[in-house]
């Protein structure tokens, strides 16, 4: 059978990519010379990658890029990326044979199927983790970095990056970033996709050094005790991918008010569409306030803060004295003190609230405190508000509320012509008559994502019970949407301060795929396992 895909050319462009992988990792390699530590995780990683690059790079030197190729190098290149960086996690915790021993105690990430959960976690900027203790005693400062910089090399878009700047991706550059942007479609906002690639490229990387410098200058001024340079570029490099990997083990709760303030707007900017940034960049901020999107992506924030605030504030979010006594997912002594200081006080609930809102709704991950200790009511809305996701064109996961708009929207328009049989009511968006192949495509891109949630979450529930791994049903949903939604806490043992360790290598690949899926929003995935994509 011959094929309709010339994947000589889609794996020669992908092996384009892996060949420049190699400029970033020397990010970690420098924090690893500067606090003496090996860079032998990097450096093997270099070289594997850049061999591996060259190799595929040559099977064809003068790649024609249609549609077909595109959907198969945006989706061999994910899945490529998160293997090669697993590299510097495996030669960490086995050392180089015959060479050197163990470089680490970090025997976690030992687990082949544990360092590719963290590749995958890291470039799909999901910020789940199996890492079982977050620390500089257990796991050195570099490879902490290059798992934050995984982060934010994905958040964007590995290929958008590499249409910014690779001169040979610049013809049919649109194809890939459309297959690889997260929404219903990118904005060309110049007249070359390439120049448009690097806008948003810009726009990401100058919000990124804007919070490194605020975060750190709060630390100078002494408001961020915590925040060292370190941190702030830790933090800088996994906020605005809202990626949510934090080097700190409480994540965001280990720093001041201040810090936590200073992260809201740039959750808030992350979940945003950085096509309606640049709009503002460019001297029309009209776009942004007009825009139906972004309106409802504030509405949504604004309802869930209002709700878990007064929740918080009378009491009524945190998990009773009684039921937190034995509790197994929390600490009681935790809940007391955290309840202590927020019950009754106005600025804290609104912090909590909104911080943990912003959160989850953009899937950046963070948490400023342990929602174990909430109420289950409280929990159930942050699970719902795991399915709602950020703007198309943001950084964030999940279904995107543009498509939760346009389908509140379609509803309505059934309602409305089943009373009034002879009317014709196209659905607008922004004043704009969709395609009524778009509003299709909307409801079939919603239904698989919950299709998959469900099967995801029992063929889960069915491998705990495989193993005999004890778990409950709302950590079992949790462990679904927050992968698949690319978010990355849930809830129970999968809570902010804990970790996905625990599930056997099956489930964990089985999340592996849930995080590829989630970050190609789905439909490329099902392309390329569709039959009739590769006959002739």
């Amino acid at each position: 059978m011959r094929l309709r895909v010339d994947y000589r050319a889609s794996l020669s462009l992908v092996g384009t990519v892996l060949k420049y992988l190699v400029v970033p990792l020397t990010l970690p390699v420098v924090v690893a010379l500067y606090y003496g530590e090996s860079v032998a995780p990097f450096l093997v990683t270099m070289l594997v990658t850049a061999a591996v690059g060259v190799w595929l790079e040559r099977l064809e030197p003068e790649p024609d890029l249609r549609a077909r190729e595109g959907f198969l190098m945006v989706g061999v290149t994910w899945l490529a990326v998160a293997l090669v960086g697993a590299i510097p996690y495996l030669v960490e915790a086995h050392g180089i044979p015959f060479l050197l021993g163990p470089l680490s105690p970090a025997s976690t990430l030992a687990n082949p199927v544990n360092a590719l959960f963290e590749s995958m976690s890291g470039f799909s900027t999901t910020g789940s983790t199996v890492l079982g203790d977050i620390s500089f005693e257990t796991h050195t400062r570099a490879i902490m970095m290059w798992r934050q910089l995984t982060q934010w090399l994905g958040g964007m878009g590995i290929v958008v990056l590499a249409v910014a700047i690779l001169p040979e991706l610049s013809v049919g550059g649109a194809q890939l970033m459309d297959a690889e942007a997260p929404g219903p479609g990118i904005e060309k906002l110049t007249p070359r996709i390439a120049e448009t690639a690097r806008v948003l490229w810009g726009a990401y990387l100058g919000f990124t050094v804007l919070e490194i410098l605020l975060l750190y200058g709060l630390h100078r001024g002494g408001m961020a005790p915590q925040m060292d340079f370190y941190n702030a570029v830790a933090h800088g490099l996994t906020t605005m991918p809202t990626g949510g990997f934090s080097p700190e083990a409480r994540s965001i709760e280990a720093f001041s008010a201040a810090a936590q303030w200073v992260i809201i707007p740039f959750m808030a900017v992350a979940g945003t569409n950085f096509a309606l940034i640049w709009h503002v960049l460019a001297d029309d901020p009209r776009t942004l306030v007009e825009d139906r999107e972004f309106r409802a992506y504030l509405g949504v924030v604004a309802v869930l803060t209002t709700i878990i605030a007064g929740l918080l504030f009378s009491g009524n979010g945190f998990v009773t004295p009684e039921a937190a006594t034995g509790g197994q997912t929390y600490d009681a002594a935790y809940v007391v003190d955290t309840a202590g200081g927020i019950v009754g006080s106005a600025e804290p609930s609104i912090r909590a609230a909104l911080f943990q809102v912003l959160a989850i709704v953009t899937t950046t991950g963070y948490a400023s405190l342990d929602f174990n200790a909430w109420s289950a009511p409280t929990k159930y809305l942050l699970l719902f508000a795991m399915f709602i996701g950020g703007s198309a064109g943001s950084t964030g996961g999940g279904i995107k509320i543009v498509r939760w708009y346009v389908i509140l929207k379609s509803v309505r328009r059934e309602l409305f012509t089943t009373s009034h049989p002879e009317a014709v009511r196209p659905v607008r968006l922004g004043g704009r008559a969709l395609d009524e192949r778009a509003v299709r495509g909307i409801y079939a891109f919603t239904l698989l994502y919950l299709v998959i949630f469900a099967v995801a979450t029992i063929l889960l529930g069915l491998d705990a019970v495989r193993v005999g791994l004890d778990v409950t049903a709302l950590e079992l949903l949790s462990a679904s949407a927050t992968t698949i939604g690319n978010v990355g806490p849930g809830f129970g043992f999968l809570g902010p301060m804990g970790g996905f360790g625990e599930f056997s290598n099956a489930s964990k690949l089985l999340m592996v795929g849930l995080m590829w899926i989630g970050r190609l929003e789905i439909l490329p995935v099902l392309v390329l396992l569709t039959p009739e994509y590769w006959r002739r």
